[in-house]
């Protein structure tokens, strides 16, 4: 397992996206899934994902949401946190994100683009009694069911540059039926001969990094 930062910051990283989710959501009244794109956004996600002190344990959850806030220029009312005695779902869905992030060792961007979104999180608050490990087997197969669903960034960009399969196959000299194999997902371009890639980006006119899944 590669973990994202040192465990000896986890608990406090735990509590206080807990914090700041609770604050964002339950006191400013903020959409979960638009301030957690703010907090994205704002390059903070990128400090916390990477364990840097000042932002796993050095701010508060409330800090951590005003420095979200002030990084991305969002006006809202000046709103003390109100520090429930129970914690509910807000919490317990950012305390478990920043467990998932850091037991899986990827950014939020690429979590969240592949659909495990913070409401979609706190709509599996019925995890939170459970072991953690349950609520990452769950989220892992969202995430795959997800990633299977979606289509290919070659299938993408072909249907974008105006490409049937088959006219591909004959500009880049790649065979239909590879090209069938890789926008289905049964081969992973990633893998794929470095020439095969070349041709294919060279005649979809793009780079080969964003035919990448």
């Amino acid at each position: 397992m590669t973990v994202a930062y040192n465990e000896s910051y986890l608990d406090d990283a735990m509590q206080n996206l807990g914090d700041m989710v609770e604050y964002a959501v339950c006191d400013c009244d903020f959409d979960p899934d638009e301030f957690f794109a703010w907090f994205i956004s704002s390059g903070i996600a990128s400090k916390f994902e990477k364990g840097n002190p000042k932002y796993v344990s050095g701010m508060s959850g409330f800090e951590l949401a005003e420095a979200v806030l002030k990084a991305t220029n969002i006006t809202h009312k000046n709103i003390a946190p109100s520090h429930p005695d129970f914690k509910g779902r807000e919490y317990w869905a950012g305390w478990i994100f920043a467990y998932y992030q850091w037991q899986s060792g990827r950014r939020f961007a690429d979590i969240v683009a592949d659909g495990l979104t913070l409401s979609a999180v706190m709509g599996m608050y019925i995890h939170h009694e459970a072991d953690n490990s349950k609520f990452v087997e769950s989220a892992n197969a969202i995430i795959r069911r997800n990633k299977e669903s979606r289509k290919s960034k070659l299938h993408t960009i072909r249907k974008a540059r105006g490409f049937t399969q088959g006219q591909l196959s004959a500009a880049s000299g790649v065979s239909l039926r590879m090209i069938q194999l890789y926008e289905q997902k049964q081969n992973d371009l990633g893998k794929a001969q470095v020439n095969v890639v070349l041709r294919l980006a060279k005649a979809l006119g793009c780079e080969v990094e964003d035919l990448i899944d």
